[in-house]
């Protein structure tokens, strides 16, 4: 259902401009210039840019709602990430922010920009809010988050604390399944460039990974660990490369992208002599060269489970639910078999 029509403006001329006469300029109807204002998501891009401009050019502006007209409450959920620059959470951002819309909420976005005091700060914020929140927690214990769930609906994303509903982008299976490609493929000898200490996927992880190159009769490995950036990758690389391993892994598609910056730049081959890969296939994984072979994590998926289980919450229902998305394997071309000599 359309809005009512907005109330005519003045144009640059001093005449009176309306909806109607948008509608005109940009060659739709009245009401496509209505929902390029209101639901522009509803269009094509193309038609929200025409409209736009024809606005823009007979210097219509929206008339904002009136005082004596009632008062709409604004409903919020908060959304908490680790670091906002990572595409990783611009994945989650954007599967929250959908499925928040389609329910009628807004999401108010919180950046601890991967430090302890910043997460804190945020949470404490949040304490006594009415609204819910999904929390990308790293740093906060596993007894204050509960004590947050008592308090106001709480879910958490890429960690699973008993008690509290969560939703995690990738499963044991997606470990498993990544040291069982590069074992197929000839590697015997692999590094894993951990996460961070405190990051439980990391742990996840790296558990499976273990159990799974023990089971196939792999080296595995395990050093760092590291923060989660590219800036990390060239560290990890020197370590990993010391080992002398035919594959590396990183713990996330950014410390694997720097893994093959640093590599590259050493004249190492990668696969040639030695493969690489990561998590998460993020935004830029399949544009460095050689493209990387990642898991791929169904990180804007697990956004709107997220918001699927918060709103669950938020009214009422007290089941406790962890889930785990699985993720498959995209393959590219950083990873190959394993060369005949190296050492």
């Amino acid at each position: 259902m359309e809005l009512e029509r907005e109330h005519p403006d003045v144009g640059p001329a001093g005449q009176r401009v309306r909806l109607e006469d948008v509608a005109r300029a940009a060659g739709v109807a009245a009401s496509t210039v209505s929902r390029a204002f209101t639901r522009p998501e509803r269009l094509n891009f193309q038609t929200v840019e025409r409209v736009m401009e024809a606005a823009d050019q007979l210097g219509y502006r929206r008339q904002p709602p009136s005082r004596s007209s009632p008062a709409r409450a604004v409903r919020t959920l908060n959304l908490l990430v680790q670091d906002l620059a990572n595409p990783f959470f611009a994945d989650l951002l954007k599967g929250a922010v959908s499925q928040a819309r389609s329910a009628g909420y807004l999401v108010s976005l919180g950046d601890a920009e991967e430090s302890a005091t910043m997460e804190r700060g945020h949470l404490e914020r949040l304490t006594g809010d009415t609204n819910g929140v999904v929390a990308a927690a790293r740093w906060t214990s596993d007894a204050e988050l509960r004590e947050l769930a008592r308090q106001r609906p709480l879910v958490l994303f890429n960690r699973e604390v008993p008690g509290v509903s969560s939703v995690v982008a990738g499963d044991v299976d997606s470990s498993r399944h990544l040291i069982e490609h590069l074992h197929a493929l000839g590697h015997r000898r692999i590094v894993y460039c951990s996460g961070p200490y405190n990051a439980w996927s990391n742990s996840l992880r790296q558990h499976a990974q273990d159990e799974t190159a023990r089971r196939l009769g792999v080296e595995l490995i395990n050093v760092g660990p590291f923060k989660p950036l590219i800036g990390q990758g060239a560290a990890a690389a020197a370590l990993a490369w010391s080992r002398r391993p035919t594959a590396i892994i990183g713990y996330n598609d950014q410390l694997a992208i720097g893994i093959l910056r640093h590599l590259r730049s050493q004249s190492v081959d990668v696969p040639g002599q030695v493969s690489v890969a990561g998590y998460d296939n993020t935004y830029g994984s399949d544009f460095v060269h050689p493209s990387l072979t990642c898991m791929d994590a169904p990180v804007e998926q697990a956004g709107r489970a997220a918001v699927d289980l918060l709103l669950a919450r938020m009214s009422g229902d007290r089941t406790v639910r962890q889930l785990r998305l699985s993720a498959g394997l995209q393959l590219r071309e950083s990873t190959g078999p394993v060369p005949a000599a190296i050492w």
